[in-house]
């Protein structure tokens, strides 16, 4: 499937991950690559320009040929603020791109059709925006967004102190998508040690063929 090249990724690695102890944990290795790479290698193919978002040493990260963009607002605002960077950054260094495409980088098993579904359900559904939905769970952080609401969302999150994902989405007509569970949950993701033992026989089973990917 070709990239949407009207579609900007953001990598949201952001978060402070205190469950795996601090520290960086899409840097965290899984068969070999880190977290950060296999996020990296779904959602290329899908998008067009790419950032990734966090508030680490951006010299951690300069191997992998990325900009890297800070959250645009201070106080560790959640994934809200990796959001609006994204749609910030978007609007001044992609300008071709209407939308963005969120992604969170501790999250390996990203579907390889998110982005062309989600823009499908905003399509269908006449919808400001779209988010993924697995197991009886949405995922708001794997989302798409689009570049028009960053002053909204900015207000939001600056002058409310808004900082839960749902709380913002909740005022807009927002597509949710189903992705199948069967084999396993495409939006796995990694939060503590276990987690990430788990991925690695998840790994074992699809690399081996022993799952429908």
């Amino acid at each position: 499937m070709p990239p949407d090249t009207d579609i900007c990724g953001v990598l949201l690695a952001g978060g402070q991950s205190r469950r795996m102890g601090g520290g960086d944990k899409c840097l965290m290795t899984l068969g070999g690559k880190t977290l950060l790479h296999h996020l990296i290698d779904a959602a290329r193919p899908q998008v067009g320009p790419m950032v990734l978002n966090t508030n680490s040493d951006q010299g951690l990260f300069a191997g992998y040929r990325l900009p890297v963009a800070a959250d645009v607002v201070d106080g560790h605002a959640g994934p809200l603020a990796g959001v609006l960077t994204g749609l910030e950054w978007a609007a001044k260094s992609a300008p071709e791109c209407q939308w963005v495409a969120s992604f969170a980088c501790d999250a390996p098993f990203v579907p390889a059709d998110l982005v062309a579904r989600l823009k499908l359900a905003v399509e269908a559904e006449g919808a400001a925006m779209a988010c993924a939905a697995s197991g009886g769970r949405h995922h708001p952080v794997f989302a798409l967004w689009p570049v028009r609401l960053a002053a909204d969302l900015r207000d939001a999150v600056e002058r409310e102190g808004l900082r839960k994902v749902d709380d913002w989405t909740d005022r807009y007509a927002q597509a949710r998508v189903e992705f199948p569970t069967d084999a396993y949950d495409p939006f796995f993701n990694i939060n503590r040690p276990e987690d990430l033992a788990e991925a690695e026989a998840l790994l074992a089973r699809l690399s081996g063929g022993e799952l429908d990917t």
